[in-house]
């Protein structure tokens, strides 16, 4: 039984990724005075990955109104706004990091500025994706932006990797990672989560927003610890990018904190508590509990 609902989830992801990776496959493909450019950013956002944001957005207005066409271009959208934040993380000033899923890093490819470039022109394509989307009305776009952009800047991700940067070296304690975590990686998984909701053909209800809120927060905390815990337990051929590199850049971690066996008991249980979140609130909430699952045992 178990093998057949194994099956069936990874079925269902690959019919989301399908969707996804041709949606993304016709995008920026002009040729011109910003050739370059284009190919930078191409290059970026079709690397690969296991594409979680967007497949959340999809399955979040699939368990609403029971499809996932209505959120493509949402979910495409925050893909966009995910690689742009990988760009920017991978670069000197930052990171510092030379590989990302396997492949050179955009800045080791095409230089510094070209890189900082291709990321500047993704975020904004993102929003410009939402706003032009024809699949759902003017209101739910601009609602859309709105979501996208309160999760990516100064109350979102810019201030999670600003508290990354300024706190390198220092003491953290739970509460304090927490926030971090909550900022950099949590914040666009909500995004993600509630937009599939605002694509849907079909008003989602209060506790569904809720549901979907508290989700992603639980997901996004299981997700990074265990990304912490990889860090220091695998390898960069297995990961595609470098490992260790958060010790080497003084950057104080889950995996640092606490030891790999509290580790993966709060994997645990912020994969729980994700799960309860979402299993009363859809009729068909077994996809989003199965992924919340195979994140928190991911070996990559």
């Amino acid at each position: 039984m178990k093998g057949t609902i194994d099956m069936e989830f990874q079925q269902e992801y690959q019919a989301g990724l399908s969707l996804i990776e041709k949606e993304l496959s016709g995008c920026f493909i002009e040729t011109g005075c910003s050739e370059r450019l284009w190919e930078a950013m191409r290059y970026s956002l079709l690397a690969g990955g296991k594409r979680i944001r967007p497949i959340l957005t999809l399955k979040f207005c699939q368990a609403v109104c029971g499809e996932m066409e209505p959120a493509l271009d949402y979910a495409c959208a925050v893909e966009m706004l995910h690689t742009y934040s990988l760009i920017h993380d991978d670069m000197p000033c930052m990171d510092n990091d030379d590989l990302r899923r396997g492949k050179p890093t955009c800045h080791r490819k095409y230089g510094e500025w070209l890189a900082l470039l291709a990321g500047d022109a993704l975020q904004t394509a993102a929003f410009e994706h939402i706003a032009g989307s024809r699949r759902t009305g003017a209101e739910a776009n601009g609602r859309a932006c709105g979501v996208l952009a309160g999760a990516a800047g100064a109350g979102g991700m810019c201030a999670g990797q600003y508290l990354d940067m300024v706190d390198e070296g220092r003491t953290r304690n739970l509460e304090q990672l927490i926030q971090v975590h909550t900022l950099k990686t949590s914040a666009l998984l909500k995004a993600a989560c509630l937009l599939g909701l605002t694509a849907s053909s079909k008003e989602p209800s209060a506790e569904q927003w809720a549901a979907a809120e508290r989700y992603a927060q639980e997901l996004g905390l299981a997700f990074q610890i265990r990304d912490d815990m990889l860090d220091v337990q695998s390898t960069t051929e297995e990961l595609g990018k470098p490992v260790g590199s958060d010790t080497d850049n003084g950057k104080v971690t889950f995996a640092t904190v606490y030891s790999l066996e509290e580790c993966a008991r709060l994997v645990e249980e912020h994969t729980r508590l994700a799960e309860e979140s979402v299993a009363g609130a859809f009729e068909d909430g077994e996809f989003l509990c199965l992924l919340a699952k195979s994140l928190a045992f991911r070996k990559k």
